[in-house]
């Protein structure tokens, strides 16, 4: 059973300009094969450590920012170490709030940071971050903001593809197509597919690109039965991929291939009522990972917390140990708010995602997500 601590007294501490751990708390996830729990508090001789922490905490996405400052004090009392302090600063919500954040969080000494929220806000913190030899835990979902000492922490398309493709891959599927909204999510899906199949030996998968908000997929479909594929994998989000699995039961009479799709069905019920869609796989975060930090959250702060909640939590994590040992814990896999993670040279993540089956009323696990071991994990 979990230790309760005095979370609302904890959260006017960490509102100050500088904070100190509170006594340890009990961390709620357990280590699994391999996989290391974020407590380390028996560490707790030493010099003090600053970790800074980029937020919203003003403007629109200002409730955002209060619930990831929220996850964030969550893993400081899980880490129950004293030597870690905490800098919290508002970014304004801007490239240039999160910069000036940035260099005065550097001039005052901390020694890592974790945040902040958007791309454009990241690219703006890492021009100075990375002068200073300062690592990034960033929340954004942009791979292309990773490199080194920059890592990102928000769950992206490249490692929902590995990880989709990697399980289709081992049901027997080789020959893919991409059904993909035309934007930058799409683009991305697109080049993380190519770049799967290509190093699982596979043959170029058929790329169809649709309009972002497209209603008729018919052409689409039709192009894709052109290439006769085993497995197809539709990057829209619930109402896109619905009105896509329809065109391709009618495009394929005699049984449609294989499925496949995005964490964006993870959270939208009116996916399992599809019939077109039953069966198919989807990767998202673990889902005993995901309970555990959303009851001990809502626990603590009456309420559900955001998908990002969980982001802010390991960013915090990371950015502290990074911060205390003297270095990021570059090959090390942890277990997360939404399930185990693994830190790569150069600004790499591996992140272990389950595999659900789409089902009327709630989606079915048919693969546990596994300790990552490398990038393709």
């Amino acid at each position: 059973m979990l230790r309760r601590f005095p979370w609302k007294f904890a959260l006017v501490a960490l509102l100050l300009p500088l904070i100190g751990c509170a006594p340890q708390a009990q961390r709620p996830f357990g280590p699994g094969p391999g996989v290391t729990a974020w407590n380390t508090g028996a560490q707790q001789a030493g010099p003090r450590v600053r970790v800074g922490l980029l937020l919203p905490l003003t403007g629109p996405n200002a409730p955002l920012g209060q619930a990831m400052l929220n996850a964030a004090q969550m893993a400081l009392f899980d880490q129950g170490d004293r030597r870690v302090e905490v800098v919290p600063r508002d970014t304004r919500g801007s490239p240039a709030g999160a910069a000036e954040a940035a260099r005065g969080l550097i001039g005052s000494g901390v020694t890592s940071l974790a945040g902040p929220l958007t791309l454009s806000e990241t690219a703006a913190v890492v021009n100075v971050a990375r002068g200073a030899n300062v690592p990034v835990f960033a929340f954004t979902s942009d791979e292309s903001q990773a490199g080194p000492q920059v890592w990102v922490l928000g769950l992206t398309p490249g490692q929902q593809v590995r990880r989709i493709a990697t399980a289709a891959r081992e049901a027997g599927v080789s020959r893919f197509a991409m059904i993909a909204p035309d934007d930058a999510f799409g683009q991305r899906l697109a080049a993380a597919l190519r770049d799967a199949v290509g190093q699982m030996g596979g043959p170029p998968p058929t790329i169809v690109m649709t309009p972002a908000r497209a209603t008729d997929f018919s052409g689409a479909a039709q192009q894709v039965a052109a290439a006769s594929p085993e497995a197809v994998l539709i990057g829209h989000g619930p109402a896109g991929s619905r009105a896509a699995a329809q065109a391709l039961a009618a495009a394929f009479p005699s049984g449609a291939p294989r499925l496949l799709g995005t964490a964006l069905w993870s959270n939208d019920g009116t996916v399992g009522n599809e019939p077109a869609l039953a069966g198919a796989w989807f990767p998202a975060p673990d889902p005993d990972a995901r309970s555990r930090f959303e009851s001990q959250y809502s626990a603590a702060f009456g309420e559900r917390p955001s998908r990002l909640a969980g982001v802010a939590y390991d960013a915090l994590a990371l950015a502290a140990r990074s911060a205390r040992d003297g270095g990021p814990p570059v090959g090390s896999a942890f277990m997360g708010a939404d399930g185990p993670v693994r830190l790569l040279a150069n600004g790499g993540l591996a992140r272990g995602l389950a595999v659900f089956a789409v089902r009327p009323g709630e989606s079915q696990v048919v693969q546990p997500a596994p300790v990552p071991g490398a990038a393709g994990s």
